[in-house]
């Protein structure tokens, strides 16, 4: 591992000098051993020494916080029901009209000394940023995993936290890169009170931004690679090592002089030999930290630009292809049947009350599921029956089989599935119009876990341009779905969405009921099957029945 650390030969440019801090200089006269004298001084006359005590230590009976881990820091305001998160703003496409990737996720470095205000600094750019998926990745997570003998010197306070060598760079190194690429990772969480990690990891998906703070985020040349952006947060010593003893006494249930132990025998040497060289690096230095607004605005402008630069158009080159060629071989249509072409013709019926429409919806749903079954692998198997004869059959050959419903219409089909695939897992994926730009946005996603080792149903009630089916078809694969495990499932779609979906992603299995030939100016399918959405939950307006036993999905 390559670490950067301090050269006494080094030569300061210029620009260093500018940012070397003239509020530095009274902080430098005073010795970390008298600062730390002053703390623990008794009271004096003026009662400065119980006032510096009072600000560090919790009020009389509170009882302390024995627990806090690498995920307790503030999140970006979201829109919460119940269990379900819900992006107000959507993530638009991060791929192309072929399905890869043709985006990363900006990544901004934040490096400074402990207690320097990173996440302050970290929260204050999200609130001015004001857009949808950041994430918010702290190196405190990658702690390295401690032995018995570690654990009996962290328990000591003589355990180095504050050396390169206690991370995990592989891991962090593997970790930022899969989510700047898109994927869907898996963070540690480290407890600070047992010096581990937790059995349970925390999913993270999706990011437009990553912001990732830490004491060593300059410190690996490997690292320094995946930052687009690199920020110092240059805080006085002082004010470091107050704010220290703060938040390790309150928050992490740390005795006083164990804090001021491992803060001059680990914190202070790291700072000056590993964390302060690196501030060359850095291609913007924020003295006095979060409540610097000017260089936070100037870093929020510098992002949006960013952003703006990479912003794609997906749904529009989808409209204006060419889709001349004949219907891929992925595509399976259900035979149309006298009763396919009858439950068709009800359903497209403009004059179809809702409850019909509902009722031989489901019909439909049912046996284009059973359908879709039967692309699923299998093998042959030998049974017996109760009369004591061998029968040659055949069973199901995977791990296991998830359905993924594209809210809102796709979840309709979920029934279907659930009455003819027992126990079968259920996630949902919500992507909706930006009605400005007119491409697909990702709001909220729920996916089971170890999806990646299942074969994935993909809901939705239908398909035009294909837009939202290679959004949804995209998160599956970020989180490492195989594509050839993945069939699309849709009540009724049109040649340009099949020939969009196809394209980009050759392996998937689409499976319909029925295809028809083209859009409207309005990308509505031809001749269609309106709004199914609408249609089945009863929201546009045409019809006010209302069935008390039907079951209504929230959002």
């Amino acid at each position: 591992m390559n670490y950067i650390s301090h050269n006494p030969t080094v030569k300061k440019t210029p620009s260093m000098a500018v940012t070397s801090r003239c509020h530095r200089l009274r902080g430098r006269q005073i010795l970390m051993e008298a600062e730390c004298g002053r703390i623990m001084s008794s009271r004096s006359d003026s009662g400065s020494g119980e006032d510096s005590l009072d600000r560090l230590l919790p009020p009389a009976g509170a009882p302390r916080r024995k627990s806090t881990t690498s995920l307790s820091k503030t999140e970006p305001p979201l829109l919460r029901t119940g269990s379900r998160t819900i992006y107000t703003a959507g993530r638009p496409p991060w791929y192309d009209e072929h399905g890869a990737q043709s985006k990363e996720a900006f990544v901004i470095g934040l490096c400074g000394g402990s207690a320097s205000g990173k996440t302050t600094v970290a929260n204050k750019i999200i609130e001015a940023l004001d857009v949808p998926w950041v994430v918010l990745l702290s190196m405190d997570s990658f702690y390295k995993v401690l032995s018995s003998e570690e654990q009996a010197l962290a328990a000591s306070n003589d355990y180095n936290f504050d050396h390169p060598g206690a991370f995990d760079f592989e891991l962090l190194v593997a970790t930022l890169r899969k989510l700047k690429q898109g994927k869907s990772v898996k963070i540690p969480v480290y407890d600070f009170t047992t010096h581990g990690r937790q059995k349970d990891w925390k999913n993270v998906y999706g990011a437009s931004v990553i912001i990732f703070e830490g004491i060593m985020s300059f410190a690996d040349k490997e690292l320094l690679q995946l930052l687009d952006m690199k920020i110092f947060v240059d805080t006085d010593s002082d004010i470091r090592l107050v704010r220290r003893l703060r938040r390790d006494i309150t928050e992490r249930g740390r005795d006083i002089e164990g804090v001021i132990k491992q803060y001059n025998k680990f914190v202070k040497p790291a700072f000056e030999q590993y964390i302060e060289p690196t501030m060359r690096l850095a291609d913007i230095v924020v003295p006095r930290g979060g409540g610097n607004m000017v260089a936070i605005d100037l870093i929020v402008q510098h992002v949006h630009s960013q952003l703006e630069e990479r912003e794609l158009s997906v749904r529009a080159l989808l409209a204006s292809a060419q889709q001349n060629q004949p219907l891929p071989q992925t595509l399976s249509v259900l035979e149309s049947t006298p009763q396919v072409k009858g439950l068709h013709t009800i359903i497209r019926n403009k004059e179809t009350s809702r409850d019909e429409f509902i009722f031989y919806s489901k019909r439909l749903m049912r046996l284009l599921i059973e359908h879709a079954l039967t692309f699923l692998p299998s093998q042959p198997c030998v049974v017996q029956t109760p009369q004591g004869q061998e029968y040659d059959g055949r069973s199901y050959n995977g791990k296991g089989i998830t359905g993924v419903s594209v809210l809102r219409a796709g979840e309709t089909m979920e029934p279907a599935l659930r009455a003819v695939c027992k126990d079968v897992r259920i996630g949902k994926i919500l992507i909706q119009t930006n009605l400005d730009s007119g491409e697909p946005e990702l709001h909220y996603l729920r996916l089971p876990k170890d999806i990646s080792e299942d074969h994935v149903i993909l809901m939705d009630s239908t398909v035009s341009t294909g837009a939202a089916a290679m959004m949804a078809v995209r998160v599956l694969l970020d989180h490492e779905v195989q594509e050839e495990k993945i069939a699309l499932v849709s009540l009724l779609m049109a040649e340009l969405g099949v020939h969009s979906v196809a394209y980009a992603f050759p392996k998937v299995k689409i499976i319909t009921t029925a295809v028809d030939k083209s859009l409207d100016d309005l990308l509505h399918v031809i001749p269609g099957i309106g709004d199914f959405g609408d249609r089945y939950f009863g929201t546009d307006g045409s019809d006010s029945w209302s069935d008390e036993d039907e079951e209504q999905p929230s959002y």
